[in-house]
């Protein structure tokens, strides 16, 4: 029997880390006679501010002005034995509790949606009032939905913001494919590998991603034809958390973004510096979250005070 804590299982026997496939994958369309048509206050987002892949749907909401057309609640940072939590802004500063099921765990969404499920209880969630139960669980796709679903309720400049345009979509689609492989999930096949083999197996690939990535943004200004696309969206929620976590507690220390990397921080600080891009970022629950919730891999549970480069100042 294994003497290593359950939540090493997240690795299999050869020590490689497997994540799991999202398992709801309905869409928001503009029809109004689709299952789940796009509508006001009808749907609501849950996410964690420390998490990379429901921090992409938050921005996205952010950025499309979707704020008064999707509700949204945040989980506590600690992800304990029983998984996200939901908690008071008292309790935990920049926590949103959950108002429309009045759930105390993310857990009990999941079940609320199907009481057989058996999968992880990740998030974000777009979760449907009208049907009471969650439309989707995947990140990237929940993205494409706020990018056009929601449009004919914006106003024309926010309609017209377009992440995913038609002509650039196979060079995005391209982009994204080895982007999530070996840098977005790269970092957690290299944090949460078991054997030195499964971590030089991911670490390795990971730098070469960041030195492909550092050449292409040395040309321009974002990663697909000089514009701003749902890739950069998708990269720089693992950027901006690569110095202040991933260098030290996933041991992807190489090289740091601040030091090794000048165009990749040069234009992760022109994102964050984009209307309410900043408003998205908590890096008091992206910090805590990581040293506090992976005790396997920090078992002192200390949290270290840097928060990374200044993403502040103005890029030259």
């Amino acid at each position: 029997m294994s003497t290593k804590p359950a939540i090493l299982n997240w690795a299999s026997k050869d020590g490689e880390f497997k994540r799991q496939q999202s398992v709801f994958r309905n869409h928001i369309e503009a029809d109004k006679n689709a299952t789940f048509a796009a509508e006001k206050d009808r749907y609501h987002l849950y996410v964690s501010w420390a998490c990379p892949w429901a921090h992409r749907t938050a921005i996205v909401r952010k950025l499309k002005g979707l704020e008064d057309i999707i509700s949204i609640s945040a989980v506590h940072y600690l992800l304990g034995e029983k998984g996200w939590k939901f908690a008071s802004a008292e309790e935990c500063p920049g926590a949103i509790p959950d108002t429309v099921n009045n759930a105390q765990f993310i857990r009990e969404i999941y079940f609320k949606a199907n009481p057989d499920y058996e999968g992880r209880f990740t998030v974000p969630v777009l979760w449907d009032k009208k049907h009471n139960t969650i439309v989707n669980n995947e990140s990237s796709e929940i993205i494409r939905m706020f990018n056009t679903a929601f449009n004919h309720f914006l106003p024309a400049e926010k309609a017209k913001l377009n992440y995913y345009p038609e002509e650039l979509q196979s060079d995005i689609d391209s982009t994204n494919e080895w982007v999530y492989d070996t840098v977005n999930n790269g970092v957690y096949k290299s944090g949460f590998a078991t054997t030195q083999t499964a971590y030089e197996n991911h670490v390795f690939p990971l730098f070469k991603s960041l030195d492909r990535l550092e050449k292409i943004l040395s040309e321009n200004k974002f990663l697909v034809k000089n514009t701003f696309t749902e890739a950069d969206i998708r990269l720089w929620t693992t950027i901006i958390r690569f110095d202040p976590v991933y260098h030290g507690h996933f041991k992807c220390n190489i090289k740091s973004i601040q030091h090794d990397y000048p165009h990749i921080l040069a234009w992760a600080r022109r994102i964050y510096q984009m209307e309410g891009v900043s408003d998205t970022v908590n890096m008091v629950h992206i910090k805590r979250h990581y040293y506090m919730s992976h005790l396997q891999i920090n078992p002192t549970g200390i949290v270290p005070v840097g928060n990374g480069p200044d993403l502040t100042i103005v890029p030259s």
